[in-house]
């Protein structure tokens, strides 16, 4: 039987985040200002002609999955993106909260410009939707951030974890990524992360937080090829 977290997309658009699902029993998909991926309950050979015929738009999407996988050739790969999936084995952080501040609406735009400058991941107008969403800031500046997204039931995944390159070495992703953990745990939930290959700095971090490497897992994000 395969692990809830080998398809993490499907199984949050099933579970924690079923209020942001859209789709069919078989295929589920994220509305793109909120989040570009999607998930199969299945892989069928025809899988992904049908999210083709359904999404009812052209991407980009993003495809989470712990093999290699070949794109059939109606969709344009824009970037396959090796990383790992880690899972927090620990307990309640004692973590300051003082300086923290939940993120709302009117953080957007610079949630929008901070993500920009960052890169932590796909990051859009409603990715907020997710929730949890807590900053710090320098005066009215947000300069470090961090939330949830995925939601595969009872895990819970850590995301947007970034801080503006003039405030690294403050130790604030570290301060932020405890305080999600604690507020996961004290749900009843299980604290996950993806970090990509080659983002070293974020991965020693997380494992000297006690993040432990479930899985390799694959990013494939795509687009619909149209015809010329």
């Amino acid at each position: 039987m395969k692990h809830i977290l080998d398809n993490p997309a499907f199984n949050a658009l099933a579970t924690g985040n079923a209020k942001l699902a859209n789709g069919t029993r078989h295929i589920k998909y994220f509305s793109p200002e909120v989040s570009p991926f999607i998930g199969f309950k299945e892989l069928q050979p025809d899988s992904f002609q049908q999210l083709f015929d359904l999404l009812p738009f052209d991407g980009p999407i993003g495809y989470v999955t712990p093999v290699e996988t070949a794109i059939p050739e109606m969709w344009k790969l824009l970037s396959p993106i090796k990383g790992r999936q880690m899972i927090y084995d620990g307990d309640i952080k004692a973590v300051n909260t003082s300086n923290l501040v939940r993120l709302s609406n009117e953080h957007i735009p610079q949630m929008i410009v901070l993500t920009k400058l960052t890169h932590p991941g796909p990051f859009d107008d409603r990715t907020i939707d997710f929730g949890n969403y807590y900053g710090i800031f320098d005066g009215d500046r947000l300069i470090a951030m961090a939330g949830h997204r995925m939601k595969p039931l009872p895990y819970v995944e850590i995301s947007a974890v970034c801080t503006h390159p003039d405030y690294t070495g403050r130790g604030y992703a570290k301060q932020l990524v405890e305080f999600q953990i604690n507020q996961i745990l004290q749900a009843g939930n299980i604290p996950i992360l993806h970090v990509a290959d080659g983002n070293d700095r974020a991965y020693e971090v997380y494992k000297k937080i006690g993040f432990e490497v479930r899985s390799d897992m694959y990013f494939y994000i795509l687009q619909k090829q149209r015809p010329a």
